[in-house]
């Protein structure tokens, strides 16, 4: 079975996905669905063994026998690249490839709050684009970093475990790290990042205590770091970032966290009303005195949802809820779709049906 020709289906099928399981079809991801590709034969051990030789290298092959699990990028020339990840799963081999678009979309072509424009120029700080697995994170990340490479001058360091988008030098200078291949972790990576001369340091994923410290650190001695977290919206992000430290060390962190943070962009991926594909949901926190309080006093974090949604018409903020009132009066998503991904779906109906309700000001 050839690992290319299946990659290339899911690319022709427009996929986000293909997974691989002993025993199975293989399946893609179109539009949020699982699909299996019934017209293939059914993975046997040999095939899998088979597309792990030919997209590993010694040190992947070395990594998985150590781990039972790795992660690792592979791309097929005038098709496209791919993050792969393959574990073991009751003795069989697993795998899973994301499909990594070639062109990278900006912000306006991916339909993204105008404020995230504003966000991806700002000189100094933290911005978190957070989400669930497969809601686009990466992409909008990707559309930040080619808003910076075209209209300012800057040195951008990635690091990423895998690599995805691969960028061109365009006003910026750009490099990339792989973690494995250019470093052995993130938090040593981002230390020697900061030795580096960077205006921008994006990691791809701030995924434990010393990477967030660290990250921390570094937005507040003068760059501006990106980075994305599993969480579903601000509030969920603050409470995360802050309960990963000890208790004696929160209070600080809380000012700390205050004082850089300039954005948090949270995003969940909603079906087309017409059936083409997805659009983001997305919530936007933008940093303002009043956020920054909620920060840092704990009995008011909870109420950083309220302050955002008071914040749209002065600065672009929104919550997910207006985010998908938009969507529907666009005509981009259906009724049922907005009604079924928003927070409040009472309010959301007695707005659509033009209601006036005591949280109208919050639309």
């Amino acid at each position: 079975m050839n690992i290319n020709e299946l990659l290339t289906t899911a690319v022709t099928k427009g996929a986000s996905d293909l997974h691989i399981k002993v025993g199975t079809y293989p399946i893609i991801r179109v539009n949020g669905e699982l699909v299996p590709l019934d017209q293939q034969s059914k993975i046997s051990q040999e095939d899998a063994v088979a597309i792990l030789s030919a997209i590993m290298n010694d040190a992947h092959k070395k990594r998985y026998i150590e781990k039972k699990e790795v992660d690792l990028s592979y791309g097929i020339t005038g098709l496209g690249r791919f993050r792969a990840n393959i574990f073991q799963q009751r003795g069989t081999v697993g795998m899973v490839f994301r499909v990594i678009p070639m062109k990278i979309l900006s912000i306006e072509e991916l339909g993204l709050p105008k404020i995230l424009e504003k966000l991806a120029i700002e000189p100094r700080g933290l911005i978190l684009v957070t989400g669930t697995t497969g809601s686009g994170k990466s992409t909008t990340l990707a559309a930040m970093i080619e808003h910076m490479n075209t209209y300012k001058t800057m040195h951008i360091m990635t690091i990423e475990d895998p690599m995805e988008f691969l960028y061109r030098d365009k006003k910026s200078l750009i490099n990339q790290r792989e973690i494995g291949n250019d470093a052995d972790s993130f938090a040593n990576a981002l230390r020697s990042a900061l030795r580096q001369d960077p205006d921008v340091i994006l990691v791809g994923e701030m995924r434990d205590f010393e990477t967030i410290q660290t990250a921390l650190t570094a937005a507040e001695t003068g760059h501006l770091v990106l980075s994305t977290l599993h969480t579903i919206d601000a509030s969920e992000t603050i409470n995360r970032i802050i309960t990963i430290f000890p208790p004696y060390q929160q209070k600080q962190i809380r000012l700390q966290l205050a004082s850089v943070v300039r954005g948090i962009v949270s995003q969940r991926l909603v079906p087309r009303a017409d059936g083409s594909g997805r659009v983001a949901a997305v919530e936007v926190m933008v940093s303002t005195a009043t956020i920054r309080e909620c920060i840092v006093d704990p009995d008011k974090t909870r109420k950083i949802h309220d302050v955002i949604a008071a914040g749209a018409s002065q600065y672009g903020m929104q919550t997910f809820d207006q985010s998908l009132y938009k969507l529907y009066t666009q005509n981009l998503v259906t009724y049922e779709e907005a009604l079924r991904r928003c927070n409040n779906p009472d309010d959301f109906a007695l707005k659509v049906k033009g209601i006036q309700s005591a949280s109208d000001t919050r639309w």
